[in-house]
């Protein structure tokens, strides 16, 4: 009869011992997907997407809501009134409706971050509805994808490079910075999806003072330094994919007024064409668009003073602390920016030219 070696038999006993702690954690945790959190009068709400499973098949989610005076408070009355404890280290998605987004979320993620229950890499979304129909609507199409929400965030699932991706790291900074702001997906219900992406939210300081479209977003992901592969229509002659993209900025100050030189590079790939357009022809209307694009999302940055790109960190050598201080009032609204696209078609995909 042969007997095992002290290596393997260490091995299996660390196996089963894993095993063990596996189905103990998966008796005895929630372990919730998404979190959704609205603010009314003075009381926030807390819903809880827990996804059921079984050891055969998913069987949905689990909804669970409760009201309180603080976010930590409403997570620990729920978790005294439920059989399991509720663990939220493995929260994907944290969901708040545009009220409490309107109103300012730096209570909200002071309390998250202090309480250093829920990761900082945890996504935050804006709900264009109330939450409770949009968990309701989750969980009557929940059938076998009880993950839905997560996976439509996930860059190797659902996520298109027409959504934002903000975790809560970034939200905290800045809310604490001068010249960092943010953007933060907004979602709804589907009618023939689960979820439905409408845009993103501008936040100033913590708070949302506007909004941008998917084609809008999609740019701020390509500014933001994001390797996006995402496509934008050229003017009907054809439809190119971003393969990557690099931004040169220099910032500069000229009679009191902030001046900012951009020059993005774009690699792109033609995956259609209507007719037969140049490569000159593609690059030029390429260019004509972005530019337009950019300087819409600009007027909205200097009508909402909300420096959602980070320019101002493009002017830390040229204004002292206390000028820093202002410069989403007293600069922002009066920055001129010089924008340069330079494009390089690599290929044109499967497409004979």
């Amino acid at each position: 009869m042969r007997t095992l070696s002290k290596t393997a038999a260490a091995v299996l006993l660390l196996l089963l011992l894993a095993g063990c702690w596996t189905n103990k954690d998966i008796n005895h945790r929630s372990l919730p997907i998404a979190m959704g959190i609205s603010y009314h009068d003075g009381k926030y709400t807390l819903y809880l997407d827990i996804p059921e499973v079984t050891e055969s098949e998913s069987e949905g989610i689990q909804v669970i809501s409760d009201k309180g005076d603080s976010i930590n408070k409403v997570i620990d009355h729920i978790s005294m009134n439920m059989e399991s404890q509720v663990d939220l280290l493995h929260l994907k998605v944290i969901i708040v409706d545009r009220e409490f987004a309107e109103s300012g979320l730096s209570e909200g993620i002071a309390s998250i971050v202090r309480s250093r229950h829920i990761a900082p890499k945890t996504m935050f979304v804006v709900c264009d509805e109330p939450l409770e129909k949009f968990f309701k609507h989750m969980q009557d199409r929940a059938d076998h994808n009880n993950t839905a929400i997560y996976d439509f965030f996930q860059k190797s699932a659902g996520w298109s490079p027409d959504i934002a991706y903000t975790p809560t790291w970034r939200i905290f900074r800045s809310i604490h910075s001068y010249t960092h702001d943010v953007v933060i997906p907004i979602v709804k219900s589907g009618d023939t999806t689960i979820i439905r992406s409408v845009g993103s939210a501008i936040m100033k300081n913590g708070k949302m003072v506007g909004r941008l479209n998917n084609e809008e977003t999609l740019l701020y992901n390509v500014f933001d330094g994001m390797n996006t592969q995402g496509k934008i229509e050229v003017m009907g002659h054809a439809t190119v994919q971003i393969t990557s993209s690099r931004i040169w900025s220099k910032g500069s100050i000229r009679d009191g007024k902030p001046q900012l030189r951009s020059t993005i590079h774009l690699k792109v790939v033609v995956m259609d064409k209507r007719g037969d357009p140049s490569p000159e022809m593609i690059k030029s209307e390429l260019r004509k668009v972005v530019s337009e694009r950019f300087e819409k999302i600009i007027a909205k940055v200097r009508h909402t003073e909300a420096d959602i790109f980070g320019l101002g960190q493009h002017f830390r050598d040229e204004l002292q602390r206390p000028q820093l201080a202002k410069w989403r009032t007293a600069y922002l609204p009066r920055l001129q920016v010089e924008l340069q696209v330079k494009t390089i078609i690599r290929n044109t995909g499967n497409l004979k030219t």
